[in-house]
């Protein structure tokens, strides 16, 4: 078993990033999910209302900063402000800051509706769900936990019952396995990756962003491949693909083609 590929979100529900190699900090996968867009009430705004923030641009400079093209506007760059806000993500309210102006107003003015940047600082601690990781163990913008994990070899068994195959983005994985069996990921607990160790704590509940085509921005109609994985991998928590994961919170660096052993 290897790492096939490795993404990063630097903002919650635009588009992620292939990368060769990914820095580990204590959030996760360094500035993954620490950007996300708010309605005018502070509530997360993601595809699953509305499906064409897919069509938005998104590159990361090697210094680290990001740039955002709106479709038929210049690129804007993403800069964190100085002024506080309460911003809620699912049953959590943190402290972020809002962008400065601009990026902003153009991703407003795409979708009709109020929207703002803003950005998680150090400051803020959001803990990973207690129910599943007892450590304190914190997390940006992401839905629960700061890793994904899936396997190449279910994405390549769901695609064999769909008539129209699908590419691992409508998942959003952070890391991708090769060179494991279908749907052995549900067994897992933990993975090592050099000194690195990632534990497995709950199988990844999927909702309808993955009929969210990532080049497009269309939502399927006839709602796959939600509705055919819910034939076959329906539980009471959900219709699962992939697991969530925390590593041990050192910083680290894992890279494409490194070796994974399973603990």
């Amino acid at each position: 078993m290897q790492i096939q590929s490795l993404f990063i979100y630097p903002v919650k529900s635009l588009r992620g990033i292939a990368v060769d190699t990914m820095q580990l900090d204590d959030f996760g996968p360094r500035a993954d999910r620490r950007w996300m867009l708010v309605d005018s009430v502070n509530g997360f705004v993601t595809q699953r209302t509305h499906p064409t923030l897919a069509n938005i641009g998104l590159e990361m400079s090697a210094s680290g900063e990001l740039e955002i093209a709106v479709p038929g506007s210049a690129p804007e760059v993403l800069r964190p402000g100085t002024v506080e806000v309460r911003v809620r993500v699912w049953q959590d309210w943190v402290v972020a800051l809002e962008a400065e102006q601009g990026a902003s107003q153009r991703v407003s003015d795409y979708l009709g509706q109020e929207v703002r940047f803003v950005y998680m600082p150090e400051t803020t601690f959001r803990r990973v769900d207690t129910r599943r990781v007892f450590e304190e163990r914190r997390v940006g913008f992401a839905d629960g936990f700061p890793f994904l994990i899936v396997s190449e070899a279910s994405l390549n068994d769901l695609n064999a019952r769909l008539e129209e195959s699908v590419d691992i983005r409508r998942f959003r994985p952070n890391i991708v396995v090769s060179g494991a069996e279908p749907w052995q990921e549900d067994r897992w607990a933990e993975l090592q990756v050099g000194g690195l160790l990632f534990r497995l704590v709950k199988p990844c509940s999927r909702c309808v962003m993955t009929t969210v085509n990532p080049d497009t921005g269309a939502k399927a109609g006839n709602l796959e491949p939600l509705r055919t994985l819910g034939h076959f991998r329906r539980t009471p928590d959900g219709v699962m693909f992939g697991m969530n994961a925390v590593h041990n919170g050192e910083p680290g660096q894992i890279a494409v083609g490194d070796p994974i052993t399973i603990i």
